[in-house]
């Protein structure tokens, strides 16, 4: 049984406390890490809010771990404790039904969240089923390991599924902590990409990033000019746009893709779609396999986050850092316990 130090919001929208809680007796399949370092993710401020209206308080945010096992369940057998591990938003899945049995876990009717009605990684303890435990490959630095199992995954995964190819042309729309990893991830891909964004400061950034040109996502004339030339659209902001124009920009048999949570609802004529033969669509993270698979490609290819690091102390300042727009471009706490 282990006490678990962490920080903890008592009501929605309140400062973290300090927060401590017992873990039980660890059970057969699942997996205990020692936090190292841990992400900040919108999704952590959505639900340290309840935005969505499935917040639990105390609440202990944080889904993008990065750690070590420090116990197994007596069932799990293809890890080891001292073994690198990273977690995600989702801490386990039900094995049995359809959508795990094709592989696809992510999609699974009763998922089980890291943040939602149990407790997460802004802690110095964290627990998970043993498939949603990660191995991390050494070539990468555990310090900016975090927000791949979460931000990195939720844009990886769509290039995946949708068989997005090298010779697409795709916009990322969003240059933050989901979009400059998704420009990175395309351009080594192959794909020309452009990026989506309404601050001209991130320009220069996008460009280093890979991105081979840049669009003011709220100038009407620059949506205009690019009607008709993209394979593949994705979407990581959370705020609504004017919609009509991105579909316009897409080629025939064109797809407009959704990882940001945009909360209101989406306008669409349904002409632009059928004369074009275009489509929208969206995906959460992706599956334990995908997600090794993005880890691989990240070794290969040598793509992490660009990370600021905070201690876990100062979660707090971390969070208005965030909020403010500064963080450039994915917020690392680092266990100080």
């Amino acid at each position: 049984m282990s006490k678990v130090h962490a920080y903890a919001a008592q009501s929605a929208g309140a400062e973290l406390e300090k927060f401590e809680y017992e873990l039980g007796e660890i059970q057969p399949e699942d997996v205990e890490i020692k936090v190292e370092f841990c992400g900040i993710c919108h999704s952590d401020i959505s639900m340290l809010d309840n935005e969505w209206g499935m917040s639990a308080y105390p609440l202990v945010a944080g889904h993008e771990v990065a750690g070590e096992i420090v116990a197994l369940g007596d069932k799990v057998t293809h890890l080891k404790v001292g073994q690198k591990i990273g977690l995600g938003w989702y801490s386990k899945s039900c094995m049995v039904c359809e959508s795990c049995m094709d592989g696809d876990h992510n999609l699974c009717l009763n998922n089980e969240s890291t943040i939602a009605g149990r407790h997460g990684g802004f802690a110095d303890r964290v627990r998970c089923h043993s498939s949603w435990a990660i191995p991390i490959p050494d070539a990468l630095p555990l310090e900016k390991t975090g927000p791949l199992f979460c931000g990195g995954i939720t844009v990886f995964n769509p290039i995946v599924q949708y068989d997005v190819k090298p010779t697409d042309r795709v916009g990322v729309v969003g240059i933050g902590g989901l979009g400059h990893m998704a420009i990175q991830f395309l351009n080594k891909w192959g794909c020309h990409v452009t990026a989506f964004t309404s601050s001209e400061n991130k320009a220069d950034e996008a460009r280093t990033m890979g991105a081979h040109a840049v669009v003011n996502s709220r100038d009407k004339n620059d949506l205009e000019k690019i009607a008709n030339s993209l394979d593949f659209l994705l979407v990581t902001v959370n705020v609504p746009l004017e919609w009509a124009l991105y579909i316009n920009a897409l080629k025939a048999k064109g797809r407009l893709h959704f990882v940001g949570a945009v909360l209101e609802p989406i306008p669409v004529g349904a002409f632009p779609l059928i004369m074009r033969q275009r489509s929208i669509s969206g995906t959460p993270l992706g599956s334990p396999e995908t997600t090794k698979k993005m880890l691989e490609f990240c070794v290969h290819h040598d793509i992490v986050p660009q990370t600021e690091l905070f201690p876990m102390s100062k979660v707090n300042d971390a969070i208005k850092h965030l909020n403010a727009g500064k963080a450039r471009y994915r917020i690392i706490l680092q266990n100080d316990f």
